[in-house]
């Protein structure tokens, strides 16, 4: 007896960003799948899929933004429950991978946190993980099976370059940022600049600009981190910029958390425009004038039709995303 079977792709999605998993099932033109999830009252999560996954390439989709806790932990229960269900791969699509900072010990007594989620997502059950712009590349080597580690540079150097004067320095905020900014410069024809930073010791959210390396005097600055959290890091550099001469300073990162006084310190700082994607939701709240949401979804679409088809994700980026 002979069986030729079909390949199915089924994206769930779970309730971190139900706004950016909307807009990619709306790019790879399927519905998100069926999936019940619920809270009881004492805070446990239930998930239930609503329709057979059986011999299904399953994609599940949660980004770790928000109560990162709850949304992680829901993640990889949706995981556990697509593995007993039998589904045939199970791919964590993960726009904002938590605990991503955590990557190293830098003192004595702390845990590697990064590699910690990265054992629970295999626990529970995936087979690959799909992410945009981990702290560290590095981070991909937690994991023992594939990970798709895409890029937000060209989304967000396409907006820079349409509407950034042409004379722009790139900066990195620190040392660990030169990888990031040699991207961006390369993609803008642009200059780089360091920033030398200064985290007090035994500090988390706390860092102090304290010099400038390269030419920026008289020139636009453009800033360029993974992630704006709490803005201390990015506020600091761009106060320190404008004070050596700049003559303004815009802000780039691929993840917009914006915790608790970043929307504050980056309102009032010297900035003239922050530009962010949404692969963390953004709040109305959280949104202000110089603020603009690039959508992350088209590419996050391209990467999951990539891997259903068992075709190539760097070639979306032409290497540039390791």
């Amino acid at each position: 007896m002979e069986l030729i079977t079909k390949k199915r792709l089924i994206l769930v999605a779970g309730r971190g960003h139900s706004e950016l998993s909307t807009e990619v099932a709306a790019h790879l033109k399927i519905p998100l799948g069926e999936c019940v999830l619920s809270t009881f009252a004492n805070g446990e999560i239930y998930c239930r899929y609503g329709e057979n996954i059986r011999s299904a390439d399953v994609f599940v989709f949660q980004t770790h933004g928000g109560s990162i806790n709850d949304l992680l932990m829901e993640q990889l229960i949706m995981i556990d429950a697509a593995k007993r269900a039998s589904a045939k791969r199970i791919t964590a699509v993960c726009p904002f991978y938590g605990y991503a900072r955590q990557d190293r010990k830098a003192e004595g007594r702390e845990p590697i946190t990064a590699r910690l989620v990265a054992d629970m997502l295999t626990a529970a059950g995936a087979d690959r993980v799909v992410t945009v712009d981990l702290h560290t590349g590095q981070i991909q080597g937690f994991f023992d099976y594939p990970v798709d580690h895409l890029t937000a540079v060209p989304v967000i150097a396409e907006y820079l370059k349409d509407n950034v004067v042409d004379d722009a320095v790139i900066v990195a905020p620190d040392a660990g940022g030169g990888k990031l900014a040699r991207r961006f410069a390369d993609r803008l024809n642009a200059d780089i600049a360091f920033i030398d930073k200064r985290r007090p010791k035994g500090t988390h959210n706390v860092a102090v600009a304290t010099e400038v390396v390269g030419d920026i005097d008289g020139r636009t600055c453009i800033i360029v981190d993974d992630m704006i959290d709490t803005a201390g890091t990015v506020v600091s550099a761009a106060n320190l910029l404008i004070d050596r001469g700049a003559v303004e300073v815009y802000i780039a990162a691929t993840h917009g958390l914006l915790s608790g006084p970043a929307v504050d310190r980056l309102k009032n700082g010297p900035i003239r425009e922050v530009v962010v994607t949404n692969t963390v939701p953004i709040s109305d709240e959280k949104r202000f004038d110089n603020l603009r949401v690039l959508s992350i979804a088209p590419l996050l679409a391209e990467a999951i039709d990539a891997v259903f088809e068992d075709g190539s994700v760097s070639e979306l980026f032409g290497g540039d995303n390791m």
